[in-house]
């Protein structure tokens, strides 16, 4: 089994920065795909990154440009990396993981999630 803990999630102002950790333990997850999502009161949950076991990556049009996924096997960790972040950025974020290496951009695709972290941002 894999689990993932997210942290550095917090309140911060429009226009900060804020990077997110994804802690794998149980296992190695060097060769699984992982993603980050994210859900904000009332509506449903959005795709934002993925980072593939090879280390491609793909990012969602709504934060391409502002949001960086990427990972660091040495230490079982995926990171999304949030730039000048807005109020509607105000959501639970949640990391997943995919016991193999393609990305995948469906909540349904991924079988392993973190518990979430939250992120406020104040306009």
């Amino acid at each position: 089994q894999v689990q993932l803990v997210e942290s550095g999630g917090g309140l911060v102002q429009a226009g900060g920065s804020l990077r997110l950790s994804c802690a794998a333990s149980g296992r190695t997850v060097s060769s699984y795909a992982m993603g980050w999502f994210r859900q904000a009161p009332g509506k449903e949950r959005e795709f934002l990154a993925a980072v593939s076991g090879t280390g491609g990556t793909v990012h969602a049009d709504s934060v391409r440009g502002r949001f960086t996924i990427s990972r660091d096997n040495a230490k079982n960790t995926a990171y999304l990396h949030m730039n000048n972040l807005k109020a509607e950025d105000t959501a639970v974020y949640n990391c997943a993981a995919r016991a193999t290496s393609a990305i995948a951009t469906t909540s349904g695709q991924y079988r392993y999630w973190g518990q979430g972290t939250q992120v406020t941002v104040s306009s």
